[in-house]
């Protein structure tokens, strides 16, 4: 059996998916789309508060920009919340604030 990433177990785990099945689907939380990783948010602390599956190309695209950070991680605790995964509102509100002024930053530039 492959050895897993500590973060991976963590969201493996979060939604009940079987870590030994490689064959089981995990939707990109964007997209719905098969994803490949499991992407840290807004730094490298394995919670998961922090953890996103992404596909490739939407891992790519939002991966370390600052000015989407806010937006993923309020699609990320939609997300949670859709399929009732547990969580700490409180770390997410922290850092939703800290990143909603950089989303601002580049929409008026």
């Amino acid at each position: 059996m492959q050895k897993l990433p500590e973060h991976t177990k963590v969201y493996f785990e979060a939604f009940g998916y079987d870590i030994a099945d490689n064959t089981t689907f995990i939707p990109c939380e964007i997209s719905g789309f098969k994803a490949v990783d499991i992407h840290h948010i807004v730094n490298r602390e394995d919670r998961i508060e922090n953890l996103m599956a992404f596909t490739r190309k939407n891992h790519d695209a939002y991966g370390e920009i600052k000015y989407a950070m806010a937006m993923l991680l309020k699609i990320h605790r939609r997300y949670l919340q859709m399929n009732g995964v547990s969580f700490d509102p409180e770390w997410f509100e922290k850092y939703i604030n800290k990143y909603e002024p950089y989303e601002y930053k580049k929409t008026t530039k």
